[in-house]
């Protein structure tokens, strides 16, 4: 299974974990060029694709879900990570620029509070990159990655439930066209297949990218003023932390 932070870290450890980063990340490059001065958040299990960001944004924090675990990251840096709860994250409200989601929307068990809270910590101009497993490819049909774990979505689907949720879909895309083999003929052909599934068939990737913007209009009736949330930081060697720009952007906002 795929639920637990050791099984995904070790999945990106290997050969076909290492692909799919690669793939993904110049995906990702292509919809977001230049997040510099920017608050990014990453959700779910993001941390092999939030270096290139890290290295532009104003601010990163990575947002683990308590049922998937936690661990220390970067390795060379202060920690940028913390367990929260999906349904109340630890962030004041419109605080956030850029909002990616790896790895959680296929598992959440609280699917609308965490869109929710999302809306809730997006900043009016912001943007949301949602990255599902696509329902109909080989990659959600094999559970040997994480991948083929959870709820697979097409992109009508995801567009759907972006709606509902307060947000406008702006841009769709497909990737990991390759096969979820560990050939090495098949790893090294990776961006060959890449090309071509984006050339001649863009349904059939194995994730769906969806980008979305906030409707700051919409508003579906009363609610509740924002509660102030106490992090408690963990003391190091132990991996749980809370970046320190974080909390001091909180008593900034909220204090």
């Amino acid at each position: 299974m795929y639920d637990d932070v050791v099984d995904l870290r070790d999945f990106y450890a290997s050969s076909l974990g290492q692909m799919a980063r690669r793939l993904l990340r110049r995906r990702m490059r292509q919809i977001w060029p230049d997040v510099r001065g920017q608050n990014f958040l990453g959700i779910g299990y993001t941390l092999p694709y939030l270096r290139p960001f890290r290295e532009e944004a104003a601010r990163t924090i990575a947002l683990m879900p308590a049922t998937q675990g936690i661990m220390h990251w970067p390795r060379e840096g202060p920690n940028v990570t913390l367990l929260a709860d999906e349904g109340d994250l630890p962030l004041p409200d419109a605080s956030m620029d850029r909002v990616l989601l790896v790895h959680a929307l296929e598992s959440t068990e609280q699917l609308r509070a965490l869109m929710d809270e999302i809306w809730r910590v997006m900043a009016g101009n912001g943007r949301l990159m949602v990255v599902a497993p696509h329902r109909r490819s080989l990659w959600s049909m094999r559970d040997s990655t994480p991948f083929g774990h959870g709820q697979p979505y097409s992109a009508g689907q995801i567009q759907r439930l972006l709606r509902d949720c307060r947000f406008t879909p702006i841009e769709q895309m497909h990737a990991l066209f390759a096969p979820p083999a560990r050939s090495r003929l098949l790893l090294r052909s990776s961006a060959s297949f890449e090309r071509l599934g984006q050339r001649w068939f863009p349904q059939m990737g194995g994730v769906v990218m969806v980008e979305a913007a906030k409707q700051v209009y919409a508003t579906t009736g009363r609610r509740e003023p924002a509660r102030r949330r106490l992090l408690i930081p963990m003391p190091r060697p132990a991996p749980q932390g809370i970046p320190a720009g974080a909390r001091a952007m909180r008593d900034t906002v909220e204090g």
